[in-house]
């Protein structure tokens, strides 16, 4: 296996001669085994170091319950054609999923920009604004997001002049 690695990383054989060396036919080469099985006890560790680490475990569910969060957003924004990629070619569907992350990314500009306004804001109003509240909110929320009907991309004269729009109160009628 050290063998294999250093001509890899000296680059005295392609990567397709190991491949070759790895497999005959359908079946895997002693060495291909032996890697799969040095592999094992790299993953056998991890799950070990896993279950017996109480913040990993917690950072881990941290990282999923982020990148659900995303999810949820994009399943949002790709609501038009039933949330179906509708371009035959590949680039064409790459095009489409460069824009789906290009909205969601603007989504969590916007959300980011406004959760660092609203506590300055209740601040100013004589609230008292905890770090630790403030360090639980995500950018990823989307309830507040139209994704249905017509929309109107007229910027009112204010943000154009790079101000934030005036901050809504959940408790007005007009909210």
């Amino acid at each position: 296996m050290f063998r294999l690695s250093g001509s890899l990383l000296q680059g005295r054989v392609p990567a397709t001669g190991i491949m070759r060396t790895l497999q005959v036919g359908d079946n895997p080469t002693r060495l291909a085994q032996a890697i799969a099985e040095f592999g094992r006890i790299d993953k056998a560790l991890h799950s070990l170091r896993y279950i017996d680490d109480k913040d990993m475990r917690r950072a881990t569910l941290t990282q999923l319950n982020r990148t659900e969060g995303r999810h949820s957003v994009a399943r949002i924004v790709f609501s038009g054609k039933r949330g179906e990629l509708r371009q035959r070619y590949r680039e064409g569907q790459e095009d489409q999923l460069g824009a789906l992350g290009l909205v969601v990314n603007m989504i969590v500009l916007w959300n980011t920009i406004y959760m660092e306004a609203v506590p300055e804001q209740l601040r100013k109003e004589g609230y008292s604004v905890n770090e630790e509240d403030k360090a639980r909110l995500s950018p990823l929320m989307h309830d507040h997001i139209n994704t249905q009907g017509r929309h109107s991309f007229t910027m009112p004269e204010a943000v154009v002049k790079g101000e934030l729009r005036p901050l809504r109160n959940p408790a007005d009628d007009s909210y």
